[in-house]
């Protein structure tokens, strides 16, 4: 872990890494929405509203995935002073929030045909919601203080805190009475869909897994680069 706190070195392991990741998120992308929208058969109840799933379901692992991954950068951070996971946090979050967001849109969407109505205060709803919060907050701490880490600091401390949130999304269709459905992919007796939904959703996963990996690298390098700038402008105020 600590051979890449050096600024140096992670570009240029990025910088190897980035091509590959791109390509990947466009073909798995490119393939899992061709199978999702055009090979996909409709859903005997949902009809042709199940295609929403294809994007509704990766957005929401997702939003899961991405903020378990903040509060363990964050976690690094304050433990271990690594330089460069507080800016992975940071280079994470509005990615992060982007995909809740997008679960929450896509639920509602699916949801009027579905439920009849484009809101219902459902147990994972409500806990998806908090998540997106959660990000705003993130985000709002970073730059709510002049010194910069003061802002990690208070945003690592929100992130743990948040990171109780994950399991109640997860299982709260299986605490509560709701409306939801249950989990159909990852259950400990296997998959409950027809194998030709579960690959498009998996390749589509898999799509924006690698097109979260491909921002987040261009988003820490763009911020080592700022890093740079303001030390090279702050050693020419000095010299000056």
């Amino acid at each position: 872990m600590h051979r890449f706190a050096n600024p140096a070195r992670f570009t240029r392991l990025a910088d190897r890494i980035l091509p590959f990741v791109a390509v990947g998120t466009v073909l798995a992308l490119a393939v899992g929405f061709y199978l999702a929208l055009f090979v996909s058969p409709p859903d005997y109840q949902q009809g042709e509203s199940v295609r929403i799933m294809y994007v509704h379901v990766p957005s929401a692992w997702m939003a899961m995935f991405i903020y378990v991954g903040i509060a363990v950068a964050s976690a690094v951070a304050l433990i271990w002073r690594h330089p460069l996971a507080d800016l992975a946090a940071k280079a994470s979050s509005p990615i992060g929030a982007g995909f809740a967001f997008l679960t929450l849109v896509t639920g509602s969407l699916w949801g009027r045909p579905m439920w009849g109505t484009w809101w219902e205060w459902d147990g994972r709803l409500t806990s998806m919601l908090i998540l997106f919060f959660l990000y705003l907050g993130h985000m709002a701490l970073l730059n709510a203080f002049e010194d910069s880490q003061r802002g990690y600091r208070a945003a690592a401390i929100l992130a743990l805190v948040g990171v109780v949130n994950i399991p109640i999304i997860k299982f709260s269709v299986d605490w509560w009475s709701t409306l939801h459905q249950p989990t159909s992919v990852m259950r400990l007796d296997g998959p409950t869909i027809h194998p030709s939904m579960l690959w498009p959703l998996l390749i589509v996963a898999l799509g924006f897994k690698l097109y979260y990996l491909t921002v987040v690298l261009l988003r820490i390098k763009s911020e080592l680069i700022a890093a740079r700038l303001r030390a090279l402008d702050l050693a020419m105020v000095k010299g000056a």
